[in-house]
Formats: C-alpha cells, sequence, structure tokens
C-alpha cells in the first residue's frame, strides 16, 4: 500500500511538472481582459433610473451639470467608470516579550525508629541498604521563552480600477488589475474593494485606505519566481513530515 501510495504521489508530481513544461523558453502570457468583471462593466450601458428632460439651452449652457460641461463632476460614479486607486502603505511594527519561570521542590522522609522495626529489616536487607531515609525526592523545573516581531512594509503604486456594480445602498464595487512584462518576468497588481462615491476626491483618485475589505495583491510569476519558490516535492515534504 504505502508502494502504491508513492507511486501515485510521483504520478501527481509529474503532471504538476509537465503542466509549467510547455511554458519552458517562452514568457509568460498576460491574462485575457475580454472575460473579467471591468470588461463586462464597461460594456454594458445599464438603464437609466430616471428620464431626464434633456432641453437645449442646458445642453448649450458652460454651467451646465452635464458630466461633459466644462465644469462638470467627473468623478467616477456609475458601473463602468474608472477611477485611480493610490497605494502607499509605509507601515512598521515591533513587538517584543520575555518569559520565564522556575519552581525547585524537595522531600524526604525516613523511619530511623519504630519499634524497633526498622532495625529489624535492615537485618535482611543488602548490605548499605537500610529504612532510616526510606523515601527521598526532588525535582526543579525551568523554563525561559522570548519572543519578537519586527515588520517594515513600504509600497507605492498606483493603478486604475472600474467600478464593476452599484450596490443597493449606493455603494460601489471596484476591482482593478495590471500587468507589465519585463523579458520574462510578468509583475502582477490587483486590487479589489468597497468604496463610498463621497471619499473619491476631485481629480478622480481614492487611497487604499477609504476602501473597505480591500484586497491588494502585488506579486508576479515567470523565470525569476519560479526559481525563488522551493519545488512541489520539497512543498509537499515540508507539509507532510511531522519532525
Amino acid at each position: 500500500m504505502p508502494r502504491t501510495a508513492l507511486l501515485l504521489l510521483s504520478a501527481l508530481l509529474a503532471l504538476a511538472g509537465c503542466s509549467r513544461l510547455q511554458d519552458v523558453g517562452k514568457a509568460p502570457d498576460f491574462e485575457p481582459t475580454e472575460e473579467t468583471y471591468e470588461y463586462r462593466a464597461m460594456a454594458s450601458v445599464p438603464l437609466p433610473d430616471v428620464l431626464d428632460d434633456k432641453r437645449g439651452a442646458e445642453q448649450a449652457s458652460l454651467w451646465s451639470r452635464n458630466r461633459k460641461s466644462l465644469l462638470g463632476d467627473r468623478r467616477a460614479v456609475r458601473r463602468g467608470d474608472i477611477l485611480t486607486v493610490v497605494i502607499e502603505i509605509d507601515d512598521s511594527a515591533s513587538i517584543s516579550n520575555a518569559t520565564g519561570r522556575s519552581r525547585n521542590g524537595a522531600e524526604s522522609m525516613g523511619v530511623p525508629s519504630l519499634f524497633g522495626i526498622p532495625e529489624r529489616v535492615d537485618q535482611r536487607l543488602p548490605e548499605g541498604a537500610t529504612m532510616a531515609d526510606a523515601v527521598s525526592t526532588n525535582s526543579s523545573s525551568t523554563y525561559s521563552g522570548n519572543g519578537s516581531v519586527s515588520r517594515n512594509e513600504q509600497l507605492e503604486l498606483r493603478i486604475a480600477a472600474t467600478i464593476v456594480e452599484e450596490m443597493s445602498n449606493g455603494i460601489l464595487r471596484i476591482q482593478g488589475s495590471q500587468e507589465v512584462r519585463v523579458n520574462f518576468e510578468l509583475r502582477e497588481l490587483l486590487v479589489t474593494g468597497y468604496v463610498r462615491p463621497e471619499d473619491i476626491t476631485r481629480q478622480n483618485e481614492i487611497t487604499y485606505d477609504k476602501i473597505a475589505g480591500a484586497r491588494i495583491s502585488y506579486g508576479g510569476r515567470g523565470q525569476i519566481t519560479d526559481v525563488q519558490q522551493p519545488r512541489y516535492g520539497q512543498q509537499i515534504t515540508d507539509i507532510v513530515l511531522p519532525f
């Protein structure tokens, strides 16, 4: 049975390796954008909630509330609109703690004289044995622990995101992706979350700390990333081995 499990594990590892063999010597491909939520949000035109009474005078005025007018509000507020997400993370944290504990204990019990019984018992015991110190115990324990955590993260990025959904309470769900390929390495930046329309600035930007449920991913794939990752067999071994 262990041999069968070993063969099955080897087959799985071989299949995982074969899926990457077709990419040897090729640059990583971009993810298609035609099937993303961003594309669907921009391609579909929703029906208006209210039909505005368009007047020729209002369309010709420079002071019109139309978004395309000179002083119109061009902030993203509808499904399919695009806004800029500004990611500026500069966090640092340092935690240190220490714990110590010690305990000592000793117990002894002897029966030097009890109606002469210990002396009689000593005669029957091997040479050197005696009942004078019948029981004697000694214990000692010591424990100490130290721990420290130190983190320092700094990230400055800007990415265009699309409003993919307007919630019933007016909150906007946004999603953005960006891919940059340099030689055989592809860098990916993904951001999703929920924003309030009033938090979007006049420059049509919003900072990451105003995004609820923000999910920000900055990574990549390619030859350099493959070298930095341990092999599949090593990853499985690290999980399965108990020591």
